[in-house]
């Protein structure tokens, strides 16, 4: 009998290691039984805990002005002040306005927030599924108390800009171009925090799509966002441009996540905000190089053909190229631009964290760091997200996890792009 225990606590631990590791029947059950778990605790968090009220009653105030005949964006106006996201924000609160009388039935609001939730969350695990990230990875998307909060206790507009985020990273992994691209202007044209992925979701559709379908859906984005907002361009243009897409916005030091542990002084110095741009765009830059290499091209012979309105790839090798934007890279490079972004960005509130929740635990699994460090780097996140109000050690580790995932993604080892004489498989031309 003494020698039967051990065997069968061996037998219990491999097999966990399998399902862990997906290498087992049972692993495919533990993205329903996650999502399930997930359902449960958004219903308990909905009745337990009370709603707190911050930019709702606001978005319904500026949604009123709108359905009353207000189209300038400089007039309409909330309790937290002047309307300063693009139209889809508008017409998807629109919706909203007229679902819950008018933003009175905030109880159906917070349970269409957790549909919204849950909704994102399937999305999410499924783009994780077709990137082969193994189930040990998945119990980091359904554990973090602040992104419960912003989905079903706040309804930030941020939320469903997330949503159309995973959307679109799953119409790429499909290689459908043209959907994705639609899916993610519409994402941005709710807030314009998806600006930051704008440079990836770029250089997928060049890779994917090739140049001139590239630039199609490069059009067909555009277009949208003209579409959307010609309401209010006619109206005054000037002032929607300068309200839907300010960048000029000055930021308060009491609301930021990420910087306060630099000091307020520095915080709203103009030299600071300089930096965060420049250190930005030169890290931006390696790693577009860095996403570039599956052309097998020098950046140069890509940009230039590219200024001369001319492709950088003969039909052969686009079709060699767009073989190569796999599941894995597209997530790996619309997660890295986010993160980037993130940690360079002039601040950061709370619900900011909708767009990084997600992200982090799919770069540390992709950076090869253990599951260890995983987990523990993914908990120092949790933590210093949850302190209210932030402090000088809080935001020190919102920022150091942001770097630290920066840092492993950009030491991580290439995969050798394949020779020419790859057997590439065409893409599709949707």
């Amino acid at each position: 009998m003494a020698d039967r225990d051990p065997s069968l606590l061996s037998q219990v631990v491999t097999l966990a290691f399998d399902v862990a590791n997906g290498r087992n029947s049972l692993s495919k059950l533990v993205a329903p039984a996650l999502l399930l778990f997930d359902t449960v605790l958004c219903a308990l968090v909905i009745w337990k805990i009370p709603y707190t009220e911050i930019d709702w009653k606001a978005y319904m105030e500026q949604v009123a002005q709108y359905v009353s005949g207000e189209h300038d964006y400089t007039a309409i106006k909330g309790g937290t002040g002047p309307l300063v996201y693009p139209a889809a924000h508008v017409y998807t609160y629109t919706g909203l306005y007229y679902l819950t009388d008018e933003g009175k039935d905030i109880f159906l609001a917070q349970k269409l927030f957790a549909v919204l939730y849950m909704a994102t969350l399937a999305l999410v695990m499924v783009c994780y599924s077709r990137a082969k990230v193994p189930p040990y990875v998945f119990p980091l998307l359904v554990l973090s108390k602040r992104l419960h909060s912003v989905f079903v206790l706040r309804c930030f507009n941020d939320c469903f800009a997330t949503f159309f985020l995973w959307l679109a990273i799953y119409l790429f992994q499909r290689r459908l171009w043209t959907a994705g691209a639609l899916a993610y202007a519409w994402g941005l044209g709710i807030k314009m925090s998806l600006l930051l992925v704008l440079p990836a979701v770029g250089v997928v559709l060049l890779l994917g799509r090739g140049f001139w379908g590239s630039l199609k859906c490069a059009g067909l984005m555009a277009n949208l966002q003209l579409a959307i907002a010609t309401p209010f361009l006619q109206e005054n243009a000037k002032g929607y441009v300068s309200k839907a897409f300010e960048f000029t916005r000055v930021f308060f030091f009491k609301w930021t996540v990420n910087w306060r542990f630099v000091g307020e002084d520095i915080f709203l110095s103009k030299p600071f905000a300089l930096a965060l741009v420049a250190m930005h765009a030169l890290v931006l830059t390696g790693f577009i190089v860095k996403w570039l290499k599956p052309t097998g091209k020098p950046l140069t012979a890509i940009i230039m053909p590219i200024l001369q309105l001319q492709s950088p790839f003969s039909p052969q090798e686009e079709r060699i190229v767009a073989s190569r934007v796999t599941p894995e890279y597209v997530m790996t490079t619309i997660l890295s631009a986010n993160v980037i972004g993130l940690l360079f960005a002039r601040t950061l509130h709370y619900q900011f964290y909708s767009l990084l929740a997600w992200s982090t635990p799919y770069l540390l699994w992709r950076s090869g760091t253990h599951p260890v460090v995983q987990y523990g780097l993914w908990a120092a996140q949790e933590w210093a997200w949850n302190v209210f109000p932030s402090t000088g050690a809080s935001s020190a580790v919102v920022v150091g996890v942001l770097a630290i995932t920066v840092g492993l993604i950009a030491s991580r080892k290439d995969e050798v792009a394949a020779p020419p004489s790859y057997a590439a498989r065409e893409r599709k031309e949707t």
